[in-house]
């Protein structure tokens, strides 16, 4: 870990001490990090065949035409990369639904952008995980050693 001075004006350190408070960092350095590094997770650039996760939300207005059951199905089409899925009820029409993706940068990206473009999907959001595969060689109890493929979070792409 590398230490970096920065000067902020009063009003941006009282809106990070807000944001500390609100939050329950136990300090300055941790709630900056932890800004800095969602920041950086929603710039452009990461590279299109990167693995990542991506945490894909947005608000489904279920009442447009068979909107309900294209949802789902375009999760099931890419059942390989589909980790889990969530949908939840705001009001008699509407859910928030969110998928955990899996893959390559650019085709998790492609099925975001492709749900955000659907008439009746809204407030559309897309947060990108980096991973790297480590393999792994181990063995159990008295088995032969056999490799194991783990993704591993990262800090950046």
């Amino acid at each position: 870990m590398q230490r970096i001075t920065i000067a902020l004006d009063d009003a941006l350190v009282a809106d990070l001490d807000a944001h500390l408070a609100a939050i329950g960092a136990s300090s300055r350095s941790e709630a900056i990090r932890d800004l800095v590094r969602r920041g950086l997770s929603t710039l452009p650039g990461a590279p299109p065949s990167a693995e990542c996760y991506g945490v894909v939300s947005c608000a489904i207005d279920q009442s447009v035409r068979n909107l309900a059951a294209r949802v789902p199905q375009s999760r099931l089409d890419r059942h390989d990369q589909t980790v889990a899925s969530l949908s939840v009820p705001l009001d008699h029409s509407t859910s928030i639904d969110v998928a955990i993706m899996r893959g390559h940068v650019a085709d998790v990206s492609s099925y975001a952008e492709a749900l955000f473009l659907e008439r009746g999907v809204m407030h559309g959001a897309l947060g990108l995980i980096p991973v790297a595969r480590d393999t792994v060689i181990h063995m159990h109890g008295d088995g032969a050693s056999h490799a194991h493929t783990h993704l591993r979070v990262k800090s950046s792409f």
